[in-house]
């Protein structure tokens, strides 16, 4: 193997190749989307949450299965359609129960209440933007950051470096603090890679964030990581933030954290015991040939 493709298959190098194909894709939608009007300014999807969302969703699809076939030299099974209604089906099923059980104990708490009905109509923007951030976040995060850091450090730390950046990525948001993050990293990023680690493929991750964003913000009107973005129903919370989320909406709550904690923990066992766990590369014993079972030991 020559040096130069030694350094293109460096787990670090493919990490910065992939993001930026990423990144640049993203960037491309968006200034096409500005140019022609569709959208204010860059990162807005607010004037046309349908279009745009739509469109970073396609964009990062293409991009990703590019690099993959390009730098990687594969197909991108983790993108297969094969199986993926099933799969997508399962984790939009489990991440609307979860956050419903999430909202009810909340009302239950006394931190929630209902105060009027907009109707399907409101619920559109909310659907294409979970649609949207589902895919494209997925892609990011779990398909790129977990993955590829999982082939270099193995599965334990992938999971804690990206559960941390997932965190850290919506810090940002409105309303955000060091408490919003931390839940962030503990229920979505924990719950979301051990989705990927149990199916090496991406669509029961994508299912998760997708329901569990839209039932958020597009059935019980609550905010989607401080976004107001309004849905079927008109939902106010109320109370001490650690039991309703507090401004920044219902995923700041101990309840989400429990929740989503547990389920991911479940889903991290299961996938261990099947051995889909990749070990660091300290316990890593060569396969015959000279390379290594994905999965091996953990």
């Amino acid at each position: 193997m020559t040096l130069l493709l030694r350094i293109l298959r460096f787990p670090l190098t493919r990490l910065v190749i992939a993001v930026s194909a990423l990144g640049g894709a993203w960037y491309a939608v968006q200034s096409l989307l500005l140019a022609t009007g569709a959208i204010p300014e860059i990162g807005d999807a607010t004037a046309s949450p349908h279009l745009s969302s739509i469109a970073t969703l396609v964009a990062f699809v293409l991009a990703y299965v590019l690099y993959v076939r390009v730098v990687e030299w594969r197909p991108a099974r983790e993108l297969s359609i094969r199986g993926a209604p099933l799969e997508l089906g399962a984790g939009a099923f489990v991440g609307a129960g979860l956050f419903t059980l999430t909202i009810v104990s909340i009302w239950a708490a006394g931190c929630y209440a209902v105060t009027g009905i907009e109707g399907a109509r409101a619920a559109a923007p909310a659907l294409s933007l979970a649609l949207g951030s589902g895919v494209a976040e997925e892609i990011l995060v779990r398909g790129v950051i977990f993955r590829i850091t999982e082939e270099g450090l193995g599965t334990w730390l992938a999971l804690v470096i990206s559960s941390l950046l997932f965190g850290l990525a919506h810090a940002a948001n409105p309303h955000a603090s060091v408490v919003s993050a931390l839940a962030v990293a503990l229920e979505a990023g924990v719950l979301l890679a051990a989705a990927f680690v149990l199916t090496r493929r991406l669509w029961l991750a994508i299912g998760l964030h997708f329901a569990w964003n839209f039932v958020q913000g597009g059935v019980f009107g609550v905010a989607v990581s401080g976004h107001e973005i309004g849905g079927l129903l008109k939902g106010r919370l109320s109370g001490p933030a650690i039991l309703s989320g507090g401004p920044f909406g219902a995923e700041a709550s101990v309840f989400a954290v429990a929740y989503c904690l547990a389920a991911g923990v479940f889903l991290l066992y299961q996938a261990h015991g099947m051995g889909r766990f990749v070990p660091p590369p300290w316990r890593r014993r060569p396969a015959p040939g000279g390379g290594r079972k994905r999965g091996e030991g953990a």
